[in-house]
């Protein structure tokens, strides 16, 4: 007897073959597009004839129930962002669809690595359900496959909202709802062998599952351990001959086009008509703002392209490529049997997005989305992640006796710092800034409201007469903030606490608060509310004097991720990541 999956895929595979064979019409034909076949690199004018959500043929002679005029428009397989955090754009998951299928993103691989860092596994389980809910027809606007993160916390060096141990990575790798093991950042506990890093690797050759990599300036036997462990691709390559390297080591290279982090431009260089089939695109990161307005994998294509890599192998590296690497059925090319995720452009340069087909339907005309947005899928687990204890100005006194001080000094347009000695003076127990060009930053612990606060100084960012905050600090998401008094400072806490997380600003009399109500990293709101929030707050932040080369809001996330260079502030303490060590703030001079 056969089974009901059984009969339904015998039933569907006879709708196509007839279909194919022109036994029957389509349910939707295409008609006259410049069709791009990924396998070939070939363009030429064909129709494309859909049935039940699938490709029955590329060519000419078929009949379709529906037919659209595509002529003068060429035809894409659906793009693929190899390699993405959601949280970045600060989004709903719902926002988020919309936005990367208006884009012609139809597929995206999803590392919650964020959200999971605040909620835990629930946090996944949160972006992968609300994803699921915006649909059209029976399917998802947009295909996620979810990975499982890999360093959750991060770093013992902060205080993280969940922690994802071997046996935990072990479970959870079982389950469906998880496609791969997110990016390895612990680069030495691969390299070293520690068993609890190879516990997560080896559940993951077990189940089948894809490794992701990140692994800056890797290179010799360092590379060799690494690939020897199963990882599969690394998007952090520095230069083009890293990139080299990598490909060579049998690593996929994803060539980033994110908002903080991008080496597209560098790695480009890499790419030739031999190795090209071993590069992915990816965002990595993408800001509400650039999402609007640049778009996602069309724009890193586009930029592909402008760096001089021909256009056929920029688009597979959006397509076909990226569903090999991940083994993504149905998806990465305009081919019979092949899913009908077909994104319509005007050319092949500007790659600018006409008309979306996702799984057969029409998605996406002339810049409006198809689909209806229903309302925010927003269960428990992500709300009131916030928890600190009650704070006063006294939390925020740094005492620096010596008048000698150590400070970040955050590089223009980066995340890196490096390390700058200040002359300060203190007053009643308390660093004085006054006559300095330097801010105080605090980094208060809450998920568990441990009274945890970790002080330090910043030289150079420009700020004067109050405070600004946020509560996206990668990777543990604690409130960061930073102020030149600490009345400010304060009340930046609470405002932020009240609002279960988000942006807020102190200027005096002046307060504002753009509330982040999902897990203290993305808002609710639609996206165009999102840009105009975010827009404002930066616009404020620049009033206040914050200089130009930063974004005011932004880099201060980094300042709390202690596995970058130099200094960095966590809720523990001023950290130095190259001596791996907890510092003090005053500089004490030596006795001779």
């Amino acid at each position: 007897m056969h089974t009901n999956r059984f009969c339904a895929i015998l039933k569907h595979m006879k709708k196509l073959i007839d279909c194919a064979m022109k036994r029957i019409e389509c349910d939707l034909l295409l008609r006259g597009a410049m069709v791009f076949n990924a396998f070939t690199g070939i363009t030429e004018e064909k129709d494309i004839a859909v049935i039940s959500g699938k490709i029955a043929a590329v060519g000419k002679g078929y009949r379709g129930a529906r037919e659209i005029d595509c002529s003068g428009l060429y035809a894409l397989p659906g793009l693929i962002d190899s390699h993405i955090h959601v949280e970045s754009c600060m989004l709903s998951p719902e926002a988020f669809a919309s936005l990367a299928l208006l884009h012609g993103t139809t597929a995206i691989v999803a590392d919650p690595h964020e959200i999971v860092n605040v909620c835990g596994v629930q946090g996944a389980e949160y972006i992968s359900e609300a994803f699921s809910r915006v649909r059209l027809g029976e399917s998802p606007v947009l295909d996620v496959y979810m990975q499982l993160p890999s360093c959750v916390p991060a770093t013992p060096f902060e205080t993280s909202g969940a922690k994802i141990g071997g046996k935990e990575t072990e479970q959870e790798l079982a389950r469906p709802l998880f496609y791969g093991l997110g990016e390895m950042m612990n680069v030495p506990a691969v390299l070293g062998a520690e068993d609890e890093c190879l516990q997560k690797l080896s559940a993951a050759k077990c189940e089948g599952k894809i490794v992701d990599g990140h692994a800056p300036a890797l290179s010799g036997e360092g590379l060799n351990a690494y690939a020897c462990a199963g990882i599969a691709t690394d998007h952090e390559s520095l230069t083009a001959e890293e990139c080299t390297q990598k490909i060579s080591a049998g690593l996929y290279c994803q060539l980033r086009n994110g908002s903080s982090a991008r080496n597209i431009q560098e790695n480009c260089r890499a790419v030739n008509a031999y190795n090209y089939r071993r590069f992915l695109l990816c965002s990595d990161d993408r800001t509400a703002a650039d999402l609007s307005e640049y778009g996602l994998m069309d724009d890193a294509v586009k930029k592909a392209v402008a760096c001089g890599v021909p256009a056929n192998q920029a688009i597979c590296m959006a397509t076909l490529n990226a569903a090999e690497c991940y083994k993504l059925k149905g998806k990465g090319a305009l081919a019979a049997g092949y899913d009908a995720d077909i994104v319509f452009v005007t050319d092949l340069k500007e790659f600018c997005v006409k008309r979306v087909i996702k799984g057969g339907e029409l998605a996406v005309e002339d810049g409006k989305i198809l689909f209806p947005i229903k309302e925010r899928y927003l269960p428990d687990c992500v709300k009131s992640t916030v928890r600190i204890k009650e704070i006063g100005e006294k939390d925020f006194m740094l005492s620096v006796k010596s008048g000698k001080a150590r400070a970040l000094c955050v590089l223009p347009r980066s995340i890196v710092t490096k390390e700058a000695i200040v002359s300060v003076e203190e007053e009643d127990g308390d660093v004085c800034l006054t006559g300095t060009d330097c801010n105080k930053i605090a980094v208060v612990e809450r998920h568990f409201a441990s009274g945890n606060i970790g002080l330090g100084l910043v030289k150079g960012y420009g700020l004067r007469g109050g405070a600004i905050g946020i509560t996206v600090a990668h990777d543990s998401h604690n409130l960061v903030i930073l102020g030149d008094n600490n009345r400010d400072m304060a009340r930046v806490a609470q405002l932020l606490k009240e609002a279960g997380g988000g942006m807020a600003l102190v200027n005096g009399t002046r307060e504002e608060v753009f509330p982040l109500d999902i897990a203290g990293l993305m808002s609710s709101a639609s996206a165009r509310e999102v840009i105009a929030c975010t827009s404002r707050m930066n616009a404020l932040a620049r009033e206040m004097g914050v200089k130009e080369c930063y974004e005011p809001f932004m880099t201060l996330a980094f300042l709390a991720l202690p596995v970058i260079p130099a200094l960095k502030v966590t809720d523990k303490g001023l950290f130095d990541s190259e001596k791996f060590a907890f510092i003090n703030t005053e500089v004490k001079e030596e006795k001779a």
